[in-house]
């Protein structure tokens, strides 16, 4: 178990303390929850209140919120304590699963696969023809990846996700469980004379950028043709689905239940919230926001939010709902 005391963390966050416990910290915890032996952190002026009932003997707080000192207690002032909270956890994080061996003997990889140093490759896993796998690269056991396929250096997938053949994927990226890569897009036609319904060849692939990560669970499906692309630094929740020739800017955010029908664009720093969605040919141009459970229909022009079902602007919206309360109560 790892222990710290107030002063060595506060050393590691470059804060200023305030106050001083002896108690040495074993772990990070939420405040309700939180006993003497653990670090805590206030980023709003709402918890502040909740510092005095807490056990826990250590809290992180943003500067400039005023929180009461109490006996035996510290606090750590940083500029953010979001930020702060996230180096805490990375050095009370247990350790990943450990291998065995780094490649494991029931794993099956093509004669022609490349396998870069220090990669590791656990029970169960398929390495297709032609597939190439950079240094550093971990597949949990239980990871697909088809032929052709390029995994960057440093990127770690979970056990169970699918990489489907020809995609491409850069480095430090990470890929939770049951994500599926590069399935075929959703590209169906109606043929009048039979009444059938005809499928449309899918023939594109995925490219995947430096330092995105994937939530569990979620769908990549890759281009009719040409490829179905996510920026640099993109960060993706669970059960997202992101349809075929979508095409994604750097550093854009989708939480959880949200989805990009085909062909969508968004420039850099989209943010899209949970269950929130998007028709298909849409363009969200850097820096918009989309709320929660909205249904973008048309072009959003940049640094816009946007709001509701069908989604129009932050304000317009807000408009709306306040004249519908008026006239629920008439």
């Amino acid at each position: 178990m790892n222990t710290f005391t107030i002063n060595q963390l506060n050393d590691l966050l470059d804060g200023t303390l305030i106050g001083h416990t002896d108690q040495e910290i074993h772990g990070p915890e939420q405040m309700e929850k939180a006993k003497e032996n653990h670090i805590t952190f206030i980023g709003n002026a709402k918890y502040a209140n909740l510092w005095k009932k807490s056990d826990a003997s250590v809290a992180i707080v943003n500067e400039g919120l005023e929180v009461e000192q109490l006996e035996n207690k510290a606090l750590i002032q940083v500029k953010n304590a979001d930020l702060a909270m996230a180096k805490v956890l990375e050095i009370f994080a247990p350790r990943l699963p450990e291998f065995s061996s780094d490649i494991h003997p029931t794993a099956v990889i093509d004669t022609t696969a490349k396998i870069g140093a220090g990669s590791k490759i656990g029970a169960g896993c398929y390495v297709g023809k032609d597939v190439i796998l950079g240094e550093n690269v971990t597949l949990f056991p239980n990871v697909t990846v088809l032929d052709e396929s390029e995994i960057g250096d440093n990127t770690t997938i979970w056990s169970g996700a699918v990489i489907r053949e020809r995609t491409i994927m850069g480095k430090n990226c990470i890929i939770h469980n049951n994500v599926s890569i590069g399935a075929d897009g959703f590209g169906f036609r109606p043929d009048m004379s039979s009444g059938d319904l005809v499928k449309i060849p899918q023939i594109g692939n995925v490219e995947i950028g430096d330092n995105v990560e994937i939530g569990a669970n979620s769908t990549v499906d890759r281009g009719k043709f040409s490829a179905t692309v996510i920026g640099d630094g993109c960060k993706i929740d669970n059960l997202v689905q992101i349809g075929h020739n979508s095409v994604m800017g750097r550093y854009c955010i989708m939480a959880g239940h949200s989805g990009l029908a085909g062909s969508v664009t968004l420039g850099d720093g989209v943010i899209i919230g949970g269950s929130a969605s998007i028709k298909d040919h849409v363009t969200l141009h850097s820096g918009v926001t989309v709320g929660a459970g909205s249904g973008v229909l048309n072009d959003v022009a940049p640094g816009k939010t946007v709001l509701g079902y069908p989604a129009c602007e932050s304000r317009d919206m807000l408009k709306q709902w306040v004249t519908l309360r008026k006239l629920a109560k008439k």
